[in-house]
């Protein structure tokens, strides 16, 4: 085979006796492989092939015999895992399409690009599915506010979310952020979209048809995000902002342009198959239609778009420069397809073509450059099965009593420093940079417990949230899995929806470590479990591993993004308390559970014990439940009891309503127990007098604890445990410590 290698390019035989390919990743045992999957030793450019598509991020080699835990079908699922994204079935011929990725790392380097890409990429793989992106969310990750370069992050971080999603006109209408000390220098930026389909218009990333040409769309290729993938299967280190080169730059303008392009292309139904140049650029998008289509093809890079001179084939392949699509079209469809990226003002240049004898070929300057199985690229990689091992800390939390602290009698303020926490405090600050209501679509703004969006023609709406407390699956991973998924399920249904399905963002430490494999093993049987008893497959998603910092690994975080329904608009339904003389009902059964909880660690500076414990069937029968008095008229509003317990809701639902209440809790527990446990399976609702009695009767019908509070009405926030007042403040001040937590951090 002849070789086309630039003078800085090693030989085959330099690479192997001075193991270069160990900068890029790959053990010795791997490169082994590689040699006798091929039968000879690889070129450069082969071997930065197969460094990407071997990578954690694009192989999943330590995670896949977690993911096959996850239950993936189910009554609603069109398309499940191994796609650009899942769709799901929402009746009228439609669907919607949805999945999380993170860009954790390339944030911690370069906050506002590695954020800014992380949305533009996950656009690009709900339109490349044919569907039609209508709403961005987000779930972020920080070090403590007080630190100058978390605020550095935290700033930069949104600003190009906000600078992304704005300009390409999709409203970003949701999301969560969480502050803690784990993750100082490594934070986490996990971006969702959704988009809307019709059935007919689904695609698949895949090269089919032999003697199909297969077309690149976008901008030209540079050298930017080269051994983005790999940099993503790493540990951060001291060394890694010399990697600043890895993180790309990205242009919402020009990915308006594309998204409307293909979305243009697919509405033609001249497409075989379409696929975006994600993680590992044209490497990943080729090689994996060629695997999905059981092809080969071949690449003829000269005609590929270069934005720089003088590039080699390794660097136009590992290149990850934003906004480019792979397509596939048969031959007389060429021209339309030609002329319809025209009229965009886009590059479309023919680079290659589908075969039939199985192999990735690559051509530069008329010369192989490579020359691959397909399957040894896509299919190969070796799938470990990583020691696992129970945790000392988890062993010694077990003994742990998290009800042993001083009792706190302030709880007026106690209830003010927990709203003025990072974590539980106001998030305008994040959301107002974003247009969430772009579109005019919004139903639900950012701030309840879950966004709405409106299919537009019907009357329906598409609840999402994204979910998951990173203490409770530290403290216990199997336990906080499956909390992550119902808190995120028990959310959609506070708004009206009947959840569906999730899509997953698995953010751990290094797997190579057994403790941290441990975290995850759980962690998915958690998530599995919950999947499995509330009827929500898991269709989409993205493991992000190596995410450690000096002090070790981040407290494991598996995101999860869940998708409802709304049947009808008029079940549409939020937090805020509505009017005067309203009834105030908390559903479900309160214990003394402060493992984890915002309360132990703003008053008592810990994150230590257990975790609330979950009963599925409990959790299964509330949303029932809760979802059938929405549906039947009978609830004002609902929120969900999660961070801050009973206190921080109630607190919540007065300051988005605008109006006071006054509720009385009895109790067998401790005041500051019962006030602020986060116990699960809880949601505070309120009703119209005149349906209270209804409510009641079909909660306790149905097993669910019940419990009449007090009302709504007034300027101020009450709260009587025993009949015993304990906190009496003006919804004003409460609204002012909430709302001014994060700005005051970040100006100080």
């Amino acid at each position: 085979m002849t070789q086309q290698l630039s003078v800085k390019e090693p030989t085959p035989e330099q690479i192997a006796d001075e193991k270069i390919y160990r900068q890029m990743g790959l053990t010795d045992a791997e490169y082994a492989r590689i040699c006798g999957l091929i039968d000879r030793k690889p070129n450069y450019t082969e071997i930065g092939i197969f460094s990407v598509m071997w990578s954690e991020h694009c192989s999943y080699k330590n995670s896949k015999p977690v993911l096959r835990k996850f239950p993936v079908d189910g009554p609603h699922v069109l398309m499940g895992p191994g796609e650009g994204a899942g769709i799901i079935d929402i009746g009228d011929n439609l669907g919607v399409a949805f999945k999380i990725e993170s860009h954790n790392h390339p944030s911690a380097i370069e906050p506002y690009q590695g954020a800014a890409t992380g949305v533009g990429g996950i656009i690009r793989d709900i339109f490349s599915m044919g569907a039609r992106p209508v709403a961005l969310l987000n779930s972020l990750r920080f070090g403590r506010l007080e630190n100058e370069r978390v605020k550095y992050l935290f700033e930069n971080v949104v600003s190009g979310i906000a600078g992304y999603g704005n300009c390409i006109g999709i409203p970003t209408v949701g999301g969560e952020v969480m502050f803690d000390e784990s993750y100082e220098g490594n934070p986490l930026v996990n971006a969702m979209c959704v988009g809307l389909i019709s059935h007919d218009k689904i695609q698949r990333g895949v090269a089919k048809g032999v003697g199909n040409a297969v077309f690149y769309v976008g901008p030209a290729t540079g050298r930017d995000g080269i051994h983005g993938a790999t940099f993503a299967s790493e540990e951060l280190s001291e060394e890694s902002e010399s990697k600043r080169p890895a993180v790309q730059v990205g242009d919402p303008f020009m990915e308006k342009l594309v998204m409307e392009a293909c979305l243009e292309l697919i509405d033609s139904g001249i497409v075989i198959g379409i696929q975006d140049m994600g993680a590992a650029g044209l490497t990943s998008s080729s090689a994996e239609m060629a695997s999905k289509a059981g092809n080969g093809l071949e690449l003829y890079l000269d005609r590929v778009p270069q934005r720089e001179e003088g590039m080699t084939p390794y660097e136009m392949m590992l290149s990850e420069s934003q906004e480019r699509m792979l397509f596939v079209v048969e031959p007389h469809n060429e021209e339309q397809a030609k002329a319809i990226f025209e009229r965009w003002g886009l590059y479309c240049e023919k680079i290659g073509k589908v075969t039939d004898d199985g192999r990735y070929k690559l051509f530069h300057h008329g010369d192989l450059v490579a020359d691959l199985p397909v399957t040894a690229v896509v299919d190969e990689c070796p799938v470990y099965q990583k020691p696992s091992a129970v945790p000392e800390y988890y062993k010694q939390q077990a003994e742990v009593d998290t009800t042993r602290y001083l009792e706190v009698t302030d709880l007026e303020e106690a209830l003010q420093k927990i709203l003025a926490s990072p974590t539980v405090a106001s998030k305008e600050w994040v959301y107002n940079q974003y247009d969430y209501m772009v579109r005019t679509a919004t139903a639900v703004r950012p701030g309840s417990d879950a966004a709405v969006v409106l299919v537009e023609g019907t009357r329906k709406a598409v609840a999402m949230t994204t979910d998951c407390n990173g203490r409770y699956v530290y403290l216990d991973p199997e336990v906080g899995g499956m909390i992550a998924v119902s808190e995120a399920a028990r959310n959609v249904v506070c708004s009206g929806g009947q959840p569906l399905a999730i899509t997953d963002n698995l953010n751990f430490g290094n797997p190579e470590k057994p403790e941290i494999f441990w975290q995850l093993e759980k962690a998915a049987d958690g998530i599995s479990a919950a999947c499995r008893k509330l009827e929500t497959p898991v269709v989409s998603g993205n493991v992000s591993l190596y995410n450690e910092n000096a002090k070790g690994a981040i407290y494991p975080t598996p995101v999860i993004g869940m998708v409802g329904l709304v049947h009808d608009i008029d079940h549409i339904t939020t937090q805020a308390f509505k009017q005067e003389g309203d009834i105030i009902f908390l559903l479900g059964e309160t214990k003394a559970e402060l493992g984890g909880s915002e309360f132990q660690y703003v008053l008592h500076g810990v994150t230590e014990g257990r975790p609330p414990q979950l009963d599925l069937d409990a959790e299964k029968r509330l949303q029932g439940g809760l979802l059938q008095a929405i549906r039947d008229g009978l609830v004002a509003s609902a929120h969900d009891l999660s961070e801050g317990g009973l206190g921080v809701a109630f607190a919540e639902s007065c300051i988005s309503g605008g109006i006071g209440g006054e509720i009385n809790f009895v109790t067998d527990l401790r005041k500051d127990i019962a006030l602020f446990s986060e116990s699960q399976s809880r949601v505070l609702v309120s009703v119209r007098p005149e349906h209270a009695q209804a409510l009641r009767k079909h909660m306790e019908s149905r097993g669910i604890p019940i419990a009449r509070l007090g009302t709504v009405g007034g300027k101020d926030v009450i709260i009587g445990i025993n009949q015993e007042k304990v906190v009496q403040s003006p919804v004003s001040l409460l609204e002012k410590v909430w709302k001014d937590a994060i700005p005051c951090l970040m100006r100080s």
